[in-house]
């Protein structure tokens, strides 16, 4: 079946007439008797009954009407469809895991709010690898941390370590301190652990994970105490015990891949840092 002749057959439905099924269809009164003529033959049925002066719709015609509506609207739906998918704009978006939960969430919804369109692929690692995966043109921004004298990036918001833990516990005056700390490459990861050393501070690492929650799951469960990011310790007391290390400040920085297939400009991922600072950033 001809759509052309559908949306005809629809236009009579709609106006019970040809001569105005024609005028919003922009064809002649004959295209139309035609194209009616035509679509009689495809489905093999007589559509239409003569009242006196007045043209109906037979049986069968109430019956193709439904099914022509449903024709005509998935035809639309799939244009419509197609031609979003013609505009979307794929980023793919790298953030560590330990700020999955603090800065990703309000970065995704300012993309969303500012980049039609927009269909985002997140990726969570460690910032060192993020980095990696940057200059491997496998990403096209990521969320990192730089140390205050770098120039990398779009600034985000500052952090700052924090020694986490249960309060009321005896982890702190056991000989051995209990520890739980990301991986070698992050920063609070070799902080914690040359600062314990220089005091000649005995310790033993219970774990050492890239996620977050998983370290965050141990210190809960009083098995240690960890070093992490003040923003990602979520609801876990803050130890201000003067004996610990100190563990540095950080920047958060929204980074871009410097790959010319990169879908979004330099431009656009200073405005979007730049309305973190000012709308969103928790310091």
């Amino acid at each position: 079946m001809d759509l052309d002749a559908l949306r005809s057959f629809l236009a009579f439905v709609e106006t019970g007439s040809f001569t105005r099924a024609a005028a919003q269809m922009h064809r002649t009164q004959s295209a139309i008797s035609m194209q009616m003529k035509k679509l009689q033959q495809d489905v093999g049925q007589t559509l239409f009954t003569k009242e006196g002066r007045q043209l109906n719709l037979t049986a069968e015609g109430v019956v193709l009407a439904g099914y022509a509506r449903q024709i005509i609207h998935l035809q639309e739906h799939a244009i419509a469809n197609l031609s979003s998918a013609a505009l979307q704009v794929v980023l793919r978006l790298g953030c560590p895991d330990d700020y999955a939960e603090s800065i990703l969430p309000e970065l995704v919804q300012l993309l969303h709010k500012h980049i039609e369109h927009l269909e985002l692929n997140i990726t969570c690692a460690s910032s060192s690898e993020l980095q990696h995966l940057l200059d491997q043109g496998l990403l096209d921004l990521a969320v990192v941390s730089r140390t205050p004298l770098s120039e990398a990036g779009y600034l985000l918001c500052h952090d700052k370590g924090t020694w986490v833990g249960l309060e009321h516990s005896d982890l702190l005056s056991r000989p051995t301190l209990p520890i739980a700390v990301f991986k070698r490459d992050c920063r609070y990861h070799q902080a914690a652990i040359e600062g314990l050393l220089k005091q000649k501070r005995a310790f033993k690492i219970v774990a050492s994970s890239g996620s977050a929650s998983a370290l965050r799951g141990l210190i809960k469960n009083g098995l240690a105490i960890g070093a992490m990011a003040n923003l990602s310790r979520n609801n876990l007391p803050a130890l201000n015990d003067p004996f610990l290390p100190f563990l540095p400040h950080v920047e958060i920085v929204l980074i871009k891949s410097n790959a010319k297939a990169c879908a979004i400009s330099d431009e656009r991922v200073q405005f979007i840092a730049q309305r973190f600072q000012q709308e969103i950033s928790p310091a």
